[in-house]
């Protein structure tokens, strides 16, 4: 060999390395997918018979599946506050909406703009940023997400129950449904049956035009939250009675009708994600992308959907009310077909996420997610432990804690204790067996509420929500 092909060698053998290394250090892509209303056992691979998943039955097949996942309460607006932030809803006062449970139309309630969400992290970054879906943490011009650090925003401020068809509106009296694009209302009452097929044609979308950079992409679908849709072709099961009386509604919402197409719900989102994942790969993106398929809390206490070996739905502190199936998925980088018990939270997104992409999270604030990539990528330590406890709020009042395998309960003046290794149903209280744990358990219970403040009480380690004066419905 010469000296002349010597030297061409080592340069191509440099460019080549260097081209590794660059392509290592290309920042990672971030998409969540966030249902409404799913429960643990609606997913193939969580064991859901009457569901068909396979989309992301895959994902788990090629990813980690998480079996202790958990939302931080267990209806809409706190969890989504709480998967934004890293931080409990009461710690931030989006534990409730100003009138309800949950943000109403024309809200005077929101997440305060001074608080910091994932969007804005990565932002920090250079990230462009996308929510596609329901956003339910204010509809006020200054709650909207393109002011919490989202470049785009297609989809709903609230869920889309929260329209005049609504059975009890006589009570709430709830304004046209507005469907918004950015900062603008482009239409009202959107036709319900399109809505998960818009929200996937509007993310493969997104992922296109956003392919030659960093991006976070947040799916939050309305669905499968009552009222059920589906779009046509995936109605093709349905019988021909059902399909009658749909076809009858003239206007109205026919909700008992429409609970029947429960599995054609879920069938439809799982599609969505098999679409989103094809398009990663179309635009040489899957193995640069992590993405996370979760819901937001358990399902309707109409009796919807499936907690699988879990006590307690929406609404509730039971395990049915806040763990939530969860899988993520990142070839390469989450070991295939992986199972994690950790305990591990939607809180815990935004702290990951900046550890993986070097952002700085403001330290003028507590959050209370940790950063859990060492138990997705099973990189930790041995035994090492993401969280010793998890606690469980309904509202702004606390009710359980978790530590390992335990889990407290405090009920007035009774102490319950269940173990949910052996008791996933949570039925055998064993608090007289095992007063030592429930002693340990009580205190975590007693600091945890003096830091929060008790019940509506708030202390100062908690922060202000956002309000507005004469909020107005939005309208085109």
């Amino acid at each position: 060999m010469n000296i002349f092909k010597i030297v061409l060698f080592f340069l191509c053998f440099s460019s080549v390395a260097k081209s590794q290394i660059l392509e290592e250090k290309k920042s990672p892509n971030f998409i969540i997918i966030f249902t409404d209303d799913q429960g643990y056992g609606d997913l193939g691979t969580f064991g859901g018979e009457h569901v068909l998943t396979p989309n992301i039955d895959r994902m788990a097949t090629e990813g980690m599946k998480l079996t202790s996942f958990y939302v931080a309460a267990s209806v809409c607006s706190p969890s989504r506050a709480a998967l934004m932030t890293g931080c409990y809803p009461k710690r931030i006062n989006m534990a409730t909406g100003s009138k309800s449970g949950v943000l109403l139309a024309a809200d005077t309630k929101g997440l305060h703009p001074n608080e910091v969400t994932i969007a804005e992290v990565l932002k920090t970054k250079g990230y462009a940023t996308g929510i596609i879906g329901k956003w339910h943490l204010g509809d006020q011009p200054s709650f909207l997400p393109t002011k919490q650090g989202f470049d785009e925003f297609y989809g709903l401020p609230y869920s889309h129950d929260i329209h005049p068809f609504h059975p009890n509106n006589e009570k709430f009296n709830f304004p046209d449904l507005p469907f918004l694009e950015n900062e603008t209302v482009v239409e009202l009452n959107p036709d319900a049956n399109y809505l998960t097929q818009r929200i996937t044609d509007k993310a493969v979308n997104f992922i296109e035009r956003h392919k030659d950079e960093p991006f976070f992409l947040y799916i939050p679908h309305p669905l499968p939250h009552k009222p059920l849709y589906a779009s046509p072709k995936f109605m093709k099961g349905v019988s021909s009675d059902i399909k009658t009386k749909l076809a009858k509604e003239n206007g109205n919402v026919n909700y008992n009708v429409r609970d029947k197409i429960y599995p054609q719900a879920i069938n439809e989102i799982d599609a969505s994600v098999g679409e989103i994942l094809a398009s990663l790969k179309a635009n040489g993106l899957d193995k640069n992308t992590l993405v996370i398929f979760t819901s937001d809390n358990g399902p309707s206490k109409s009796g919807l959907g499936s907690t699988g070996p879990f006590r307690g739905r929406k609404g509730d502190t039971y395990e049915g009310g806040m763990r939530e199936p969860a899988v993520v998925w990142w070839p390469g980088n989450i070991p295939a077909g992986t199972v994690s018990d950790q305990i591990l939270t939607t809180m815990d997104f935004l702290p990951t996420f900046a550890k993986l992409v070097n952002a700085e999270i403001q330290n003028d604030r507590i959050i209370d997610g940790k950063d859990i990539w060492s138990v997705l990528s099973e990189k930790q330590e041995k035994n090492h432990t993401i969280h010793e406890q998890f606690y469980y709020y309904k509202e702004n009042q606390l009710e359980a804690v978790r530590s390992g395998d335990w889990k407290y309960r405090k009920q007035g003046k009774k102490k319950i204790l269940y173990n949910l290794k052996t008791d996933m149903g949570e039925v055998v209280n064993l608090a007289s067996k095992y007063p030592e744990i429930v002693k340990k358990l009580e205190q975590y219970f007693n600091d945890f509420e003096k830091e929060l403040g008790v019940g509506e009480e708030f202390s100062n380690q908690c922060r202000p929500a956002g309000y507005v004066e004469n909020p107005k419905a939005l309208k085109k």
